[in-house]
């Protein structure tokens, strides 16, 4: 059976190591637009300093990746304790985020007025609305504050999203399940707690970079990766199989066709072949973002880093997001007595607008704003911007409508899939996770 992958990102890559795992005799393909495989995951390495361009690591408390990296003889590297560390910047200064409810109540994060709010969540309702936006998931729930100050920055943090927008059923599953399950985030993570479970989960990478899962990967699959193979259409080839075409001029014909490239370049390629299907698929967005690394002596920065970094709510009018203090969080990541900090810029709110400004522009946008957050001097010994035209996809009050329709759709073409982090998680565990599911489809349908 020939099975052609579009797409080298993890989700591709990771389908590919599952279905030859699984059955080593099939001809499986790989084929990539970029010059190299891996998607948002790269890592660069400049003078000394160890530098993530996007995805920074995953949590380990789900065990398909720790695995996967076992196979491939890789050593998962845990963040460091003081990771556990968080800040939230409000009211024009760094506060950490409570670790515990003993801290909580003493912590000067929100108002007595915000915390009481937060703890009539316990007797709040049920929602009888499927789909609601994160925002008003938050503050039926929790309250204005806490949406603000708490879960607003959590979705900046992890979607570059807007709250106004995002699904929270779609978004976080987890979260939406202690409502429906429970009655309640309280009465939810009581009754987890009790019964031994909890999300729990720490940062993990690799002593040298999330590159190290791609560059393991894409050795074990040395021939099946085609790189600088643009799709630019396909076409039903008989009652089975598939013909792809390139822009290259070259085509190719298999049995199973594995659309894994981002939502917005598979409804291109899937404009000639079913329009339905190419007319969902732009209906998820993806975001401008701009991530930008900046290197200091330690002796020219005031505040102490010793943390994981700090996210930003709207109200507080910064431009950068947030930032990760890289160095604190993973070791080795930069020289000795530097200090590594990576901002995150655009996003679902203001991309339009940071995709319009020029490298010297966003340097000092980002220099002033770390000056009057963590407080520097002199000029910084390191910075890199990488430019990300569309980032993560966002999932959008009606992404599950979009998922039924696309669904439907596909299902009608045999050995046809949609594979991805634009459907059902972003993350890489996520990814890791639904590529392990899809080979079984695929293998014992």
């Amino acid at each position: 059976m020939r099975v052609a992958i579009i797409g080298g990102g993890i989700s591709g890559l990771t389908l590919a190591w599952y279905l030859l795992k699984k059955d080593s005799s099939l001809d499986v393909s790989i084929y990539e637009g970029m010059l190299r495989p891996g998607g948002k995951i790269f890592t660069d390495s400049v003078g000394g300093y160890l530098l993530e361009s996007g995805v920074n690591g995953f949590l380990d408390n789900r065990p398909m990746t720790i695995e996967l990296a076992r196979d491939l003889g890789l050593s998962p590297l845990r963040s460091s304790d003081s990771a556990r560390r968080r800040f939230i910047y409000s009211g024009g200064m760094l506060r950490k985020l409570p670790e515990s409810p003993i801290s909580f109540l003493k912590s000067d994060l929100m108002t007595i007025k915000g915390k009481a709010r937060l703890a009539f969540e316990y007797f709040t309702p049920k929602s009888i609305v499927e789909d609601e936006t994160l925002s008003e998931f938050a503050t039926r729930r929790l309250g204005q504050e806490a949406y603000e100050k708490l879960i607003e920055p959590m979705a900046l943090g992890i979607y570059a999203g807007d709250g106004q927008k995002l699904s929270l059923r779609s978004c976080f599953p987890k979260i939406y399940n202690l409502e429906t399950n429970y009655g309640g985030l309280i009465k939810g993570m009581l009754k987890m707690k009790k019964s031994g479970a909890g999300p729990g989960g720490i940062l993990t990478s690799f002593y040298s970079g999330m590159q190290v899962l791609v560059e393991s990967l894409t050795e074990r699959l040395n021939g099946k990766i085609n790189i600088s193979h643009n799709a630019s259409s396909i076409e039903k080839n008989g009652d089975i199989g598939y013909t792809i075409n390139f822009e290259n001029n070259k085509s190719i014909n298999t049995d199973v066709l594995v659309m894994a490239a981002p939502a917005h370049n598979a409804a291109q390629i899937f404009r000639g072949f079913d329009l339905n299907i190419s007319e969902e698929l732009v209906k998820i967005p993806y975001p401008y973002l701009v991530v930008i690394a900046t290197a200091f002596h330690k002796d020219n920065v005031r505040h102490d880093l010793n943390g994981f970094g700090y996210l930003i709510p709207t109200k507080e009018g910064r431009r950068i997001l947030g930032s990760l203090w890289d160095s604190s969080i993973f070791p080795d990541r930069s020289p000795k007595d530097s200090i590594l900090i990576r901002s995150m810029l655009g996003g679902a709110k203001t991309g339009g607008d940071i995709a319009q400004m020029g490298d010297l522009e966003i340097k000092e946008l980002v220099l002033n704003e770390l000056s009057d957050i963590i407080g520097l001097k002199g000029e910084p010994d390191l910075v890199k911007i990488y430019r990300h035209e569309r980032a993560m996809p966002q999932y959008n009050i009606g992404h599950l409508v979009i998922l039924e329709r696309l669904n439907a759709l596909v299902s009608k073409y045999n050995g046809l899939y949609l594979h991805g982090n634009a459907y059902k998680g972003i993350g890489v565990n996520d990814c890791i996770e639904n590529s392990y599911n899809l080979a079984e489809r695929i293998l014992y349908k």
